[in-house]
């Protein structure tokens, strides 16, 4: 009703306006032909006018007679209703309104023929009738509508009944915002940076990295303590967490902008907890979340969640921890453990390569050294290291390798699964075999993941290490004297090692150093490594035409191959021998398999693949990285990962800006 009669008042302003023009044009023919076209027009405009008034009068009275006539909503009785009440037509129209709608919902605002939908926010008229009603916003309040319905006049009408929660929603949002989180930093380098300082460089940094806490104290009105010389536990209101989450997490930038005189930057790790816990419920998570965070390599906060971990930085190089006491604790631990089980099993993940089956060898060896029987579990029909399986048993080691389904037979109260290169679950040989087994130890250099084998009794997890071939060749060294590297052994370790290295151009320390001289010390001769990496004709050709066919997208070198029978060993190489291009910072192969699109990410280490293969929803190395998404098509798996190098981006120049 209301749209016909602005409809009228449309057509009588634009009618008067031709009056004037046609008024205008009258009077160039003369006074005579003026004044007859004035008496027109007026006449014409005034009885515009006469009908627009009765309109509007006809209009009130209508509302007026619909009031009265309401039926099952009666008038009297809902101007009495001690809630805000509107009645609205089957097209939306309010033609009724008690005064505390229009008083108290509306702020006095006129609003007869607007429809409802233009006045109230989120409003759902099928939600209405729910018994919960419709929360719907207006004018700065919040309400549940809830409705009725009935048919009067030939016509459906509508009652909405209006219950105001705007107190509960500011008491809700003030809850929400003033909830307590816990944060637990820690410096991650403080030890490394001190190494070679000056007192007076010592105490530059101290001051520096104080001057950095009494700020974000300051910005976010925090309670900070500090529990040592590299920890602190914080406590913040949740609005001030959102946010550090908006900011991610500036304070990570900042300190990465204090350098020692050998341009060595300071690195924080933080783990956050949030949630409607207990403060010590709280510390205990966010403590948890700070052991995730310095799993995956540092200089990043991990803020825990119901569905996991969100991770924030992470763009710095790791930093090699040099000192090996963990170790030697480590190595009688194990020995301690593998004397007190009856036999021992050793796994790693699907798939495996040299630097898996290295490790595991290496390991499997050195216990049947102590006289316990001792086998690796793995597919050979899936392993990508079965040249060096050939290589083992030649050399004499026989029945060393068995399959996870005779493997399972062997399991007992008492055995020993060690796990190697891998700590996730659902990467594992068999996840039966896991699952059988109590005793269960990790040995792994990959950065954390959510997901993670969370029952281990030593959780040997070692980021900053090159390889789990690195780590357990640091490990022999502490085992009991009846263990002794045998020269195949030997090989296979430096094997893993050279493959996870890329024969010691990446990712390789001075431990990494350390552990090669010890394995050539054995008898390993790196000419028969060499000869592990060889591969056929054929494999050289199908890698050569995933060079050819690769792309540069923002320094990445992005190439999709078809699926040889040999892919799951060339796509690496083929994603290694891309970053020889110039301008390539890192590259990723991709490659159809039968349940979906798998992707082998490489870097030179400026560009971290491990956080953009974790938006694929994968994982691995900040220079060496994988992910698998099930039934999706190469076009859209392009398309996912082109998205993740963006979002990439976008992230790493919010760092650089902060």
């Amino acid at each position: 009703m209301k749209k016909k009669i602005d409809l009228l008042e449309l057509t009588l302003i634009i009618f008067m306006i031709v009056s004037l023009i046609s008024i205008a044009i009258a009077a160039s023919f003369g006074k005579t032909a003026f004044y007859i076209q004035l008496v027109i027009s007026g006449g014409a405009v005034a009885f515009g006018v006469i009908r627009l008034l009765s309109a509007r009068r006809d209009s009130r009275k209508f509302l007026e007679y619909i009031g009265g006539r309401l039926g099952a909503v009666k008038s009297d009785t809902l101007i009495r209703f001690p809630l805000p009440v509107a009645v609205t037509s089957e097209s939306g129209e309010i033609i009724w309104m008690n005064g505390l709608f229009h008083d108290g919902v509306m702020k006095g605002e006129e609003c007869f023929g607007k429809n409802v939908s233009e006045i109230l926010e989120n409003y759902d008229r099928e939600k209405a009738f729910n018994p919960g009603g419709c929360e719907v916003s207006c004018r700065g309040g919040f309400y549940s509508v809830v409705s009725t319905t009935s048919s009067e006049l030939g016509e459906r009408l509508f009652a909405l009944y209006f219950i105001d929660r705007t107190n509960e929603r500011k008491t809700e949002k003030l809850y929400d915002e003033s909830r307590p989180a816990v944060l637990s930093i820690t410096l991650d380098n403080l030890e490394e940076l001190f190494a070679n300082c000056k007192e007076s460089e010592k105490s530059w940094i101290k001051g520096e990295v104080e001057k950095l806490f009494e700020d974000f104290v300051a910005e976010n009105h925090a309670f900070l303590k500090r529990n040592s010389s590299s920890k602190y536990v914080a406590i913040v209101e949740e609005k001030y967490l959102r946010k550090m989450e908006e900011e991610r997490f500036s304070i990570l930038d900042r300190a990465r902008k204090i350098l020692t005189s050998e341009e060595q930057p300071v690195t924080l790790s933080i783990g956050v907890a949030r949630g409607e816990f207990s403060l010590d419920k709280l510390n205990d998570f966010s403590l948890q979340a700070l052991e995730m965070a310095l799993g995956r390599g540092g200089d990043q906060a991990a803020v825990r969640t119901v569905n996991g971990y969100e991770f924030y930085g992470g763009f710095a190089k790791g930093v090699e921890k040099r000192t090996k006491v963990k170790t030697r604790v480590i190595g009688a631990a194990l020995c301690d453990l593998i004397d007190s089980s009856s036999n021992v099993l050793v796994m790693g993940h699907r798939f495996g390569d040299l630097d898996c089956i290295g490790a595991a060898v290496g390991m499997a060896n050195a216990v049947r050294d102590m006289e316990k029987d001792c086998h690796i579990v793995v597919n050979r029909e899936t392993c990508l290291a079965r040249p060096l399986i050939d290589k083992i048993e030649k050399a004499g080691t026989l029945e060393l390798f068995i399959a996870p389904d005779e493997a399972k037979e062997k399991v007992n109260d008492d055995t020993l699964l060690i796990v190697v290169d891998t700590h996730i679950r659902n990467l594992l040989e068999s996840q039966d075999i896991y699952a059988s087994c109590r005793n269960v130890v990790v040995i792994d250099h990959h950065r954390r993941m959510v997901g993670s084998i969370d029952n281990a009794v030593i959780f040997y997890h070692e980021p900053y290490a090159s390889s789990a071939s690195e780590m357990v060749t640091e490990l022999l060294q502490y085992f009991d004297s009846r263990c002794k590297v045998k020269k195949s052994d030997a090989e296979a370790l430096l094997a893993g090692i050279m493959l996870d290295t890329k024969s010691f151009s990446m990712r390789a320390g001075v431990r990494t150093f350390e552990a090669a001289a010890y394995l050539r010390k054995m008898g390993a001769d790196t000419v028969k490594v060499k000869e592990l990496f060889s591969g056929s004709l054929q494999s050289y050709q199908h890698r050569s035409k995933i060079v050819s066919t690769a792309e540069i997208y923002r320094g990445c070198a992005v190439s999709f191959a078809k699926s040889y029978d040999d892919i799951g060993l060339v796509a690496p190489q083929a994603a290694d021998e891309l970053l020889t291009i110039n301008g390539v910072a890192s590259s990723v192969v991709m490659y159809k398999t039968p349940v979906g699109v798998s992707f082998s990410a490489r870097s030179l280490g400026g560009m971290n693949v491990q956080v953009i293969m974790e938006a694929l929803g994968g994982g691995g190395h900040q220079t060496m990285a994988g992910a698998q998404i099930p039934d999706i098509t190469p076009q859209e798996a392009k398309e996912k990962l082109l998205a993740a190098i963006d979002d990439y981006y976008e992230k790493a120049a919010g760092h650089a800006d902060a």
